[in-house]
């Protein structure tokens, strides 16, 4: 017993050894790379602009915006973060998101293919940053919620360079959902006055089928589309339209910022007839699902962007996946509207 000991006394001295030498090398790489760097004055104003390799990530048009099959959603860089019972996830993703991170994050989009961010008007200020001091071309679409103005919101955001607004899904739902359809009307009829692409948004499908109904004519939907196969998802049973817009609920089974599409298959059956370009957002169900699962299914289901919200350090593989899934064989009920 004493001689295994020993053994694996020493075994393990070893196995530290040589984990503290291959940390210890790449700190140097680490360090050779950066003083590199600093040799040659590379700071971020000299930086070169963003190389864009575009060619291989799928587009489509919406009016004449061009825009990339997957593209970044802005909650992450605005700190708006969907974090179930971690209440410190929102200052967290604030605190990550400089604007030198959010500018390092967007050059990692462009490079990879994906083209356009849709966020809210306050990220105006960092996006034309980039604009200006990267040379970036992302298109900026806006959900033009400042505070419930709207308009507001839309006029402010076409000032500040955005290519599209719409009206953001929560504003839309609790618009229908209080009777309000004519002012969603209103809002979007102002919309195209400003001479950019103008849409509707939605969590619910209620909200959608009142804007039909209304006789409203967006140029895009953003509407929700996820599976409801994840554990944290509201039993089916317990499902309410525009739960979304309540309170987070104190019972286990109900809605706790945990579900944003609540009936996906009745979602993908009605945005068949639906004409106008569809923009799916939390495909991911706000980190509950894996995008090799959802990036798919968003897809298969109807969706002609997905819009996913994702860190620097996700979007080598988003956009992989991404391109994975439009190249293979989608089994799609809805055609292609853009």
């Amino acid at each position: 017993m004493a001689d295994e000991r020993v053994n694996r006394r020493g075994f393990i001295k070893k196995s530290v050894a040589a984990s503290a030498g291959a940390a210890l090398a790449l700190q140097s790489f680490e360090e050779h790379n950066l003083l590199a760097q600093l040799a040659q004055g590379q700071s971020d104003a000299s930086r070169p602009a963003v190389e864009r390799n575009t060619a291989d990530m799928p587009r489509g048009n919406i009016k004449d915006l061009s825009l990339s099959r997957i593209f970044l959603g802005g909650n992450l860089v605005g700190g708006w973060a969907h974090s179930r019972d971690l209440i410190y996830v929102s200052s967290l993703v604030k605190a990550y998101h400089t604007d030198q991170k959010v500018f390092e994050t967007l050059e990692l989009a462009e490079e990879r293919g994906m083209n356009a961010i849709l966020t809210n008007p306050s990220a105006g200020p960092v996006i034309n940053r980039y604009w200006n001091e990267r040379g970036g071309k992302v298109i900026w679409l806006s959900d033009c919620a400042a505070g419930r103005d709207v308009k507001e919101g839309a006029r402010q955001s076409v000032e500040n360079g955005a290519h599209a607004v719409y009206v953001q899904g929560g504003i839309a739902d609790a618009a229908v959902r209080d009777g309000k359809v004519a002012a969603i009307g209103e809002a979007l009829e102002y919309m195209k006055q400003l001479k950019v692409p103008s849409g509707l948004g939605a969590h619910d499908l209620e909200t959608v089928k009142a804007c039909v109904a209304a006789g409203l004519e967006p140029d895009f939907w953003v509407k929700t589309l996820h599976p409801d196969n994840y554990w944290s998802a509201t039993p089916k049973e317990n499902r309410k339209a525009f739960d979304v817009m309540a309170p987070n609920a104190d019972d286990h089974d109900e809605f706790h910022d945990n579900m944003f599409c609540r009936n996906p298959q009745e979602t993908i059956e009605y945005m068949k007839g639906l004409k106008q370009p569809w923009i799916a957002f939390k495909v991911l169900a706000a980190g509950a699902l894996h995008p090799l699962e959802a990036f798919k299914f968003a897809f298969e289901g109807g969706a002609d962007f997905i819009c996913v919200g994702m860190f620097d350090f996700q979007v080598r593989e988003n956009a992989y996946i991404a391109r994975q899934a439009l190249s293979g064989e989608l089994k799609r009920q809805r055609p292609w509207c853009a």
